[in-house]
C-alpha cells in the first residue's frame, strides 16, 4: 500500500444510492447445495425459490408453537 492516497479529485456520494437494497449472502455446505439442487431440479423450480419456500415453512412452524 502507498503511504498516502490523493482523494482531492474524489466525488463524495458518487456511488451512493438511497434505494439500494443489501442482500445478505448465504453460504451453504456443498452437501446441502447438492441435495437442494437435486430437489429443485426434480420440482422444476430454481434453487432460490425452493430454499425460500422451505424457510417460510420453517418460520411458520416456529411461529405456530410460540
Amino acid at each position: 500500500m502507498k503511504d498516502e492516497y490523493d482523494f482531492s479529485h474524489g466525488e463524495r456520494g458518487k456511488f451512493y444510492s438511497p434505494d439500494a437494497e443489501f442482500v445478505t449472502p448465504i453460504y451453504l455446505e456443498q452437501d446441502v447445495i447438492g441435495y437442494l439442487s437435486e430437489r429443485a431440479q426434480a420440482k422444476g423450480v430454481e434453487i432460490e425459490e425452493l430454499i425460500n419456500d422451505m424457510l417460510r415453512r420453517d418460520i411458520a412452524l416456529v411461529e405456530a408453537v410460540k
